[in-house]
């Protein structure tokens, strides 16, 4: 029991081993892993808010008035990177299918922009709406939220 017991512990230092020595060997091949800089980690208490990606939009929200029911809303939201390391949008949602977004998938170099279009389908859509857009990047608040907001008239 007692060697079964060490041969465990011991495969499983191994793989962990193992990992950070892929982890090492990514970094080093220059994959856009080398850049992703995780601010919050469980091995520290600390912070640290000097050396990450900031997003900052020109507008987080964007009201299309009042349309009929059937148009197509197109909007870019506009963004600056204003941290001191590249930002990497790693994914952007909506919560349904009639509003898609697309975002840059190279990083975006601090003092870069960039943008994020969002088109929303109003078909079957009526009274006031509101879509949000979840943004994840190698930011402080890992996700950030857009809004489309407007009424959709039958």
């Amino acid at each position: 029991l007692l060697s079964s017991f060490l041969l465990l512990c011991t495969c499983e230092q191994t793989a962990a081993t193992n990992a950070v020595t892929t982890d090492e060997a990514a970094v080093e091949a220059g994959e856009t892993a080398s850049i992703i800089r995780n601010p919050v980690t469980a091995l520290s208490e600390e912070i640290d808010t000097t050396s990450i990606a900031e997003i900052t939009f020109d507008n987080e929200t964007h009201n299309f008035g009042t349309v009929d029911q059937g148009a197509i809303i197109t909007h870019d939201f506009k963004f600056t990177n204003t941290g001191a390391v590249p930002l990497v949008i790693s994914d952007v949602r909506s919560t349904c299918g009639c509003t898609v977004a697309d975002w840059p998938r190279e990083p975006i170099p601090p003092g870069g922009k960039g943008e994020i279009p969002v088109r929303f389908d109003t078909k079957n859509k009526s009274g006031i709406q509101s879509k949000p857009v979840t943004i994840t990047a190698n930011t402080l608040n890992a996700k950030t939220n857009l809004f489309l907001n407007g009424r959709v008239e039958e």
